[in-house]
């Protein structure tokens, strides 16, 4: 039987996956509580031990060294220990084997179920040490089944849960898949450990990196940053720690076939790799890539960059719902505006005219004073003018003449309106009685409207119209006709 139960243990430590020794030690501890309810006292400390080889079980309690024992589960005597230990004294704690005869049928029979749980707590803890030491790499797995908030993928030896929010939305999974997913977290829960895997995180596109890319695993290419867009597009900024080396080369490879892999594991999400540089405005440019940039302007202090670009190159520079520009603003850390050179001399133009002074400028008083007078006032207008002459010709001496004969006299505003009332009147007169009113003379031609006279119809000259006679053909006509 020893052999036997020798058997099984080294065939469940297979079947398990789990070390020879993990088993035993797992036994051993679940055996300790059956041994204690049945022939040891409750508070005694017991040990277990299996030999690897037989299978042999023996038990060893902890009793204590007194002259004369009352309690033999629990004491011992001085000779007795002396058997065991020679050098021991009353009051120590020694070790003594106290292995039940029915020892073997007791672990084979009642500690089946509390090795199995045993079992499983050591297969937990074992995994959760294997991928404790694995969160934050790439694992592989085959998708186990499929579930309407969560996809079961397995890794072999445990099972890892892809959650709704961390699946692509542009991929389709199906049972027996093979995929690559970042390990986010290993948890330990009642239930075992548990294991959470992502596709969407932009580590699992940097991992994907340092496995395909030798240099970049090595150290001699640095990628700098990072901006994904899952199941999109990305952009990655690599630059080069020893020179003479291309860091973009060596992250495509010979003919793209690096980056080709990297694209093919992410089902053809397109990735685009730029150069880093230390100056702003140069990783801004570069960002922007595959469009040209003619200038950019950096704004230290609010970390923002106007960049310009052709005219036929804003759309590119921009990208399908603007994805080109919010990636390379995630990738640099600043904030883009992109503008066309036709835009920025537009907006020159504009702060130049607004910059101009106006030609004319007319107070808003003026205008409202001028524009009755210019309507009301022209009869008026038109004596002034008549009177100018007179005046230009001897201002000083009119001046004069008016100081020394009389005081100048003050009109006040109602004066002045009416006075060209009055002017305007005598104007619209005169130009009544000199237009003559020809509406008798309509009167007289004109009946009601719409008859007419017979005599005052239009008289027409028709042309005779021509006769023509046509005289009878005789026999002497067709005689003359025949005989030609």
């Amino acid at each position: 039987m020893k052999t036997e139960f020798v058997i099984a243990l080294t065939q469940l430590a297979a079947e398990r996956n789990l070390p020879k020794e993990v088993i035993l030690r797992t036994v051993e501890a679940a055996l300790v509580p059956v041994f204690k309810k049945n022939s040891f006292a409750p508070d005694q400390d017991v040990s277990v031990r299996i030999a690897s080889q037989t299978g042999e079980v023996r038990v060893y309690a902890q009793k204590v060294v007194v002259k004369k024992p009352t309690d033999p589960r629990q004491e011992l005597s001085l000779a007795e220990a002396r058997k065991l230990k020679a050098d021991v004294q009353i009051g120590e704690t020694i070790e003594v084997e106290s292995t039940p005869p029915n020892a073997g049928r007791i672990a084979a029979q009642t500690a089946k179920q509390v090795i199995l749980q045993r079992l499983r707590e050591a297969e937990r803890d074992a995994i959760f040490g294997e991928y404790a030491d694995k969160e934050g790499d790439v694992v592989s797995g085959v998708v186990h089944y499929l579930e309407p908030k969560q996809i079961i993928i397995d890794l072999g030896r445990a099972e890892a849960v892809l959650p709704l929010a961390e699946q692509v939305n542009t991929e389709h999974y199906r049972v027996g898949q093979r995929l690559k997913l970042y390990l986010m977290k290993v948890l330990r829960t009642n239930r075992g450990t548990q294991l959470i895997v992502s596709r969407t995180h932009q580590n699992l596109l940097r991992r994907l990196f340092e496995i395909e890319i030798p240099e970049i695993y090595n150290g001699v290419v640095e990628l700098k940053a990072l901006a994904r867009e899952p199941g999109y597009r990305s952009k990655v900024a690599v630059t080069a720690r020893q020179e003479r080396v291309d860091a973009v080369g060596c992250c495509l490879g010979l003919r793209s076939i690096r980056i080709q892999n990297i694209t093919k594991e992410l089902n053809g999400e397109k990735i685009d790799i730029v150069q880093w540089h230390p100056d702003s405005a140069v990783f801004i440019a570069n960002a922007l890539s595959p469009a040209p940039v003619v200038r950019v302007e950096v704004n230290e202090e609010e970390k923002s960059a106007n960049v310009i670009v052709p005219d036929k190159q804003l759309s590119l520079a921009i990208g399908k719902g603007g994805q080109n520009a919010r990636l390379a603003a995630r990738l640099t850390g600043w904030r883009i505006d992109i503008k066309s050179l036709s835009m920025v001399e537009a907006e020159k133009a504009a702060q130049i005219e607004e910059a101009a002074p106006s030609a004319v400028a007319v107070e808003p008083a003026t205008e409202a004073i001028l524009e009755p007078v210019t309507e009301e006032m022209t009869p008026a207008l038109e004596e002034v003018a008549q009177l100018a002459p007179a005046l230009a010709e001897t201002p000083s001496e009119v001046e004069v003449s008016v100081e020394a004969e009389a005081p100048a006299k003050i009109y006040s505003v109602e004066e002045i309106l009416s006075q060209i009332e009055a002017a305007t009147e005598r104007s619209q007169s005169l130009f009544a009685e000199q237009t003559p009113t020809p509406m008798s003379e309509t009167k007289a031609k004109k009946g009601k409207r719409g008859s007419t006279s017979k005599d005052e119809l239009p008289t027409v000259k028709t042309k005779p119209k021509k006769v023509i006679r046509r005289r009878p053909v005789l026999d002497e006509d067709l005689d003359e006709k025949d005989g030609d």
